[in-house]
């Protein structure tokens, strides 16, 4: 059987832009996905990918963010001032929404407040409905040769909800459900069952990857957006942003930590196995990045995610080939929570405003 190709990409929202990034240059490599598996903003930027032809997919990804970005201009090279320019930009997604993506619902905030007025949800995500249906043709995303699948969560029971256009016709509200982080966005009802965001339990979803072990040669490319490893924080700003990243990164480790356990048996007892190469891309945030940078949609900041995924998939695949294949799972990351990552954030949280 010929080898295959699997891309899981994680949630982050405007972090997502390092998706694109990343895909371009898998384009460039002629890297070509047998299987896309989602969760939130990665189950966005699969359905944008496998809902269009592949001579259109750069095309409608920089279109996507094109109209999710900030109208203003780019940022300053000082670092220092960049932090300020960026907080400009998360104040004002927090004030005003992006119209390509969320709004401000009624009563919204307000019904955090005791009295008449209650509601569920801060934000009304459904212009996300909207633009996806401009940027994917969902028809040829489910008769599409790349498998997808969008992964939730069931608020009620918190058992995790897996779609996939092998067996389940995917739509709009499939992509908003997977993408409804509460309490910033409302769950979505899909067949009578309330769907919310998998990111508190699994934002990173590769395990879906693994829930058959692979019957042929396997290369699975993660792209996570929070990154486990850090300097010690040194502000109360960075403290929230490491805690963020603790909460939606730690399930993605756990699953790794279980595949190399696994495979690490199935090799001594099935040691003709097809190998399997995992290459787990996480996103570093510098040093201007501030707790709230899931919402900065700055043009500075888009950019920069964008050229950083390009930039790791480069390196991150060259490392990966030159390791060649090895029995058993063969793990290749840059995350700077292994031993062997870029020492060159040291100092990141030392300066924060």
């Amino acid at each position: 059987m010929a080898p295959q190709t699997i891309l899981v990409f994680g949630g982050g929202n405007a972090l997502a832009a390092y998706h694109a990034g990343a895909y371009e240059e898998m384009v460039h490599r002629d890297i070509r996905p047998d299987w896309i598996i989602g969760a939130s903003a990665g189950a966005v930027t699969g359905a944008i990918i496998v809902g269009n032809s592949r001579e259109r997919r750069i095309e409608r990804l920089r279109e996507f963010w094109a109209e999710a970005t900030t109208a203003t201009p780019l940022g300053p090279s000082d670092p220092k001032l960049r932090q300020y320019y960026n907080g400009w930009h998360v104040a004002w997604a927090a004030l005003f929404g992006r119209p390509s993506i969320f709004r401000h619902r009624w009563p919204g905030f307000w019904g955090v407040f005791p009295g008449p007025q209650n509601d569920i949800a801060l934000y009304d995500h459904r212009p996300l409905a909207a633009t996806l249906e401009r940027l994917v043709d969902f028809d040829l995303l489910n008769r599409a040769e790349i498998r997808f699948s969008v992964a939730a969560v069931d608020i009620e029971t918190g058992g995790e909800v897996v779609f996939d256009n092998r067996k389940d016709r995917i739509g709009p509200h499939h992509i908003l459900a997977s993408s409804a982080i509460t309490p910033g966005f409302a769950p979505v009802e899909i067949d009578g069952r309330m769907l919310c965001d998998p990111g508190y339990v699994n934002n990173t979803p590769v395990d879906i990857a693994f829930a058959n072990p692979p019957e042929r040669e396997t290369t699975v490319i993660l792209l996570e957006l929070f990154s486990l490893g850090s300097p010690r924080p040194a502000s109360i700003d960075a403290v929230l942003e490491r805690t963020q990243d603790i909460l939606f990164a730690s399930p993605t480790r756990k699953s790794i930590e279980a595949l190399q356990r696994e495979y690490g048996l199935r090799t001594e007892i099935v040691p003709d196995s097809p190998s399997v190469r995992l290459l787990h891309l996480a996103y570093q945030a510098p040093a201007h990045e501030l707790s709230m940078k899931a919402i900065d949609f700055s043009p500075s900041s888009i950019r920069d995610r964008w050229a950083a995924g390009a930039m790791d998939l480069r390196t991150g695949f060259d490392r990966l080939n030159a390791a060649g294949p090895r029995p058993g799972l063969d793990y290749v990351t840059l995350s700077a929570s292994q031993p062997d990552a870029s020492a060159a954030e040291a100092s990141r949280y030392s300066d924060r405003p």
